[in-house]
C-alpha cells in the first residue's frame, strides 16, 4: 500500500479569502515502510504572506520571488501523489488549500479526493485520545517522537515528523525502550518486562507416557490418512 505523509505551509488561514499555498512536503511510505522517495516544493504565490503566517513557518516572499507558481509544479505534484492514500494532520485546511489551488486552474484538474484517499490523522488521535490534546507536538510527546529539532513549521520536516507519529499511532509498539524517562510508550513496556531470578528452583519437565505418545501417533496417522497425506512421522522416517 502506497501512502503519501504531506504537509503544507501557507500565506494564511483561508484561501476563500486568496490565500495560497507556499511549500508541500511530502514522505512516501509503502506498506508502512519510509522509502526516501520524497518531495519538497516550494512555491511563488504571487502575493504577500499574513504576519502571522510568517510567525509560524518564517518563509518571506522574498525567499519565494524566484520559485514556480502553483500552475508550473500542480503536474508534478499530482503525478507523484496520484493513486496514494494521503496521510495528513488536520487533513480538511490542507486539502482545502490544494482543491483551491486546483480550481484556479480549471475544472479537468477536478479535486484531491478524485485522485487519493485521504487519512486525517487529527481525528484519528481524536477517536484514539478522546478529550486529550491532539496536535502534532502533543502527539510526539505522547508517543516518544523526537521534535527537538522543529523551531519553526516546514512543510517536508513536519511531514517527516508526521510520518513518525503515524507508524508508532498506528502500529503498536514500535521501539523497546526499558526507562520511564522515555515517556508513556517506554514506561508501559518496562512495566512489562519481569527478569526471573538466577536462583529461583529448576522447573520440573513431565514427559508424555508411552501410552500417550502412542495415542497422539495414531491421531495424527487417522487425520492424515483421511487428507491423503503423509504424517510427520512417516517424513522423518523416510
Amino acid at each position: 500500500m502506497r501512502q503519501i505523509v504531506l504537509d503544507t505551509e501557507t500565506t494564511g488561514l483561508d484561501p476563500q479569502t486568496g490565500h495560497r499555498i507556499i511549500e508541500i512536503g511530502c514522505v512516501e511510505l509503502e506498506n508502512r515502510r519510509l522509502t526516501g522517495n520524497n518531495l519538497h516544493l516550494y512555491i511563488n504565490p504571487e502575493r504577500d504572506i499574513d504576519e502571522g503566517a510568517l510567525e509560524v513557518h518564517g518563509i518571506t516572499v522574498e525567499f519565494l520571488a524566484d520559485k514556480p507558481t502553483f500552475a508550473q509544479i500542480a503536474e508534478e505534484f499530482m503525478s507523484f501523489v496520484r493513486g496514494a492514500e494521503l496521510v495528513i494532520h488536520n487533513a480538511p485546511f490542507d486539502v482545502g488549500f490544494l482543491d483551491h489551488e486546483l480550481s484556479l486552474l480549471g475544472r479537468q484538474w477536478g479535486r484531491v479526493a478524485d485522485a487519493c484517499g485521504v487519512l486525517d490523522t487529527l481525528k484519528l488521535a481524536r477517536d484514539l485520545h478522546p478529550g486529550q490534546k491532539n496536535s502534532l507536538d502533543a502527539l510526539c510527546r505522547r508517543y516518544d517522537v523526537d521534535n527537538g529539532h522543529r523551531e519553526l513549521h516546514g512543510a517536508l520536516l513536519d511531514a517527516e515528523i508526521l510520518a513518525d507519529v503515524y507508524l508508532a499511532m498506528t502500529g503498536g509498539q514500535t521501539r523497546l525502550s526499558l526507562g520511564a524517562e522515555s515517556g508513556e510508550q517506554g514506561a508501559s513496556v518496562a512495566e512489562a518486562i519481569r527478569r526471573l531470578n538466577r536462583d529461583r528452583p529448576a522447573l520440573t519437565v513431565v514427559r508424555a507416557a508411552d501410552g500417550d505418545l502412542a495415542r497422539h501417533r495414531a491421531k495424527l496417522e487417522a487425520i492424515a490418512s483421511r487428507n491423503g497425506q503423509r504424517t510427520l512421522w512417516e517424513e522423518l522416517e523416510g
